[in-house]
């Protein structure tokens, strides 16, 4: 079961330390919202090029790299330290006065700061504890403080609270899980992330690239995506091995009107080979063992009985349309009902060459003859 965050009013700064907040938390999620009686922690920020002295202008406090923090790789923290990339970030998100932005990974709080800025509330989901520790040293006693929230915890493991657009530098081992956490009732306005480069590109990749996959077909189902611009790895603090993309996703309003796991069980059986035509994908053991088994599990799901079932098309399978819509079917038989399904020239196309409206129009043939991919 998801884990469901306090929700804590905007504009009230909690006067409960973590522990005692905890306690009213399902499964030890902790809330703050930072104030004067938040916890003190060690500080720390990269200064680039005047960045320290232009953070001090503004009232917030920072550090430097005597505060020792060791960054934890299982957590994937590389902090953004870039303040050109970091203005670039909000700017391409359009923040509004008005807004509230989640935020995933807020780290030391480089970004954050600039959130907190240009909207009227930060969300900030945080795992490590000594990173909450850093941003409350930062922002508490700042005019930034009650605009604030930060979850501790695993955000894949919670409900997300309502919010207008996310902006994150996202940990990289949790890149696809996010966006299909985000995507999977998205009812915000957008959210501008930062991937790895390559994983950046195959969200955003057009059919026939290369890079053209599961993924691209599954987030473009849901979303508008878009690539916004590359990010060097002299950006982050510590460096990463790898470079790095910030793109857009602008959610479809309304969504597609699709059953997704229909829809991905298809995707996933092309897209595992996507550079053979569909028909032969179609036709291989596995393939045919893997719809056979789903055929007769989705049948006795509707309570269907064994019968003798024939293909589409011919004579007795227009007279028994009815009685094949609750039956099961043999192996025999239903290779020839599959055989006559991937006859249609729409199967002729290598998977990477299928865009939405040829994947929707090969789903609806697919159950339209009762052949289903959950």
């Amino acid at each position: 079961m998801p884990k469901e965050p306090r929700a804590v009013p905007m504009g009230i700064i909690s006067a409960e330390p973590i522990h005692a907040a905890s306690r009213k938390l399902k499964f030890g999620t902790k809330v703050v919202t930072l104030g004067r009686s938040s916890r003190q922690g060690h500080s720390h920020s990269a200064a680039v090029g005047g960045y320290k002295e232009k953070k001090a202008a503004a009232g917030v406090k920072t550090g430097g790299a005597q505060s020792g923090i060791v960054f934890n790789k299982g957590f994937g923290q590389h902090i953004l330290k870039n303040p050109l990339v970091i203005a670039a970030i909000v700017e391409k998100a359009a923040i509004k006065p008005t807004d509230i932005v989640l935020e995933i990974g807020p780290g030391t709080g480089n970004l954050t700061e600039k959130l907190l800025q240009t909207s009227k509330k930060v969300i900030a989901f945080e795992i490590d504890p000594r990173m909450v520790a850093e941003l409350n040293k930062r922002f508490q006693n700042t005019p930034l403080a009650s605009k604030l929230q930060i979850i501790r915890g695993n955000c894949l493991e919670q409900d997300f609270p309502y919010f207008d657009k996310c902006v994150a530098n996202v940990p990289y081992a949790i890149s696809s899980a996010l966006i299909f956490k985000l995507l999977k009732k998205p009812t915000f306005k957008c959210a501008v992330l930062m991937f790895q480069r390559e994983f950046a590109l195959r969200v955003c990749a057009q059919p026939g690239s290369e890079a053209y996959c599961r993924l691209s077909v599954n987030s473009q189902l849901l979303a508008r995506c878009s690539h916004l611009m590359k990010i060097s790895r002299n950006s982050f603090n510590p460096p990463p091995k790898v470079e790095s993309s910030v793109i857009r996703l602008d959610p479809k309003c309304p969504p597609p009107a699709v059953d997704f796991e229909e829809w991905d069980g298809l995707v996933k059986m092309l897209f595992n080979r996507k550079n053979k035509k569909a028909s032969s994908i179609f036709r291989t053991k596995a393939a045919v063992q893997a719809l056979h088994d789903k055929y007769l599990s989705y049948r006795k799901m509707e309570g269907g009985q064994p019968v003798e079932a024939t293909a589409p098309g011919s004579k007795s399978a227009t007279s028994s349309s009815s009685a094949d819509a609750t039956s099961l079917m043999p192996m025999q038989q239903f290779r020839v009902l599959l055989e006559s399904v991937i006859a249609d020239p729409m199967f002729e196309k290598r998977s990477r060459m299928l865009d939405e409206e040829a994947l929707m129009s090969m789903l609806a043939h697919f159950i339209k003859h009762g052949i289903h991919f959950i």
